[in-house]
């Protein structure tokens, strides 16, 4: 059994920083391509950023340049440093992979969620 664990999320005053960590633990062989994802109250869940296995990443055009999503393969963990925060970058935000286990089979897992919070 994998699981995902989100951490680093916190309340922050508007143009400060957070770092959001996302470590996986279980039987794995590998992990595949991770993204963060947010959740604002009222609104639908949308994909802030991802990183495949080679390192390439995407971002969502709202956070190009503030935010920044890196892997440490090692020890099984997704990072995302949030500089200049905005209020509206407020949610909650989770870590979603997918990850081989021995087997060589795929699956996807989503992380329990860490809530963010911009506001002076």
């Amino acid at each position: 059994q994998v699981q995902l664990v989100e951490s680093g999320g916190g309340l922050v005053q508007p143009g400060g920083s957070l770092r959001l960590s996302c470590r996986a633990s279980g039987s794995i062989f590998r992990i595949n391509a991770v993204g963060w994802y947010r959740q604002a109250p009222g609104k639908q869940r949308e994909l802030v950023a991802d990183i495949n296995s080679g390192g390439t990443t995407n971002y969502a055009d709202s956070v190009k340049g503030r935010l920044t999503i890196s892997r440490d393969n090692a020890k099984n963990t997704v990072y995302l440093q949030m500089n200049s925060l905005k209020p509206e970058d407020t949610a909650v935000y989770y870590c979603n992979a997918d990850i081989m286990d021995y087997g060589l089979n795929e699956y996807n897992y989503w992380g329990q969620g860490t809530q963010v919070t911009v506001s002076s």
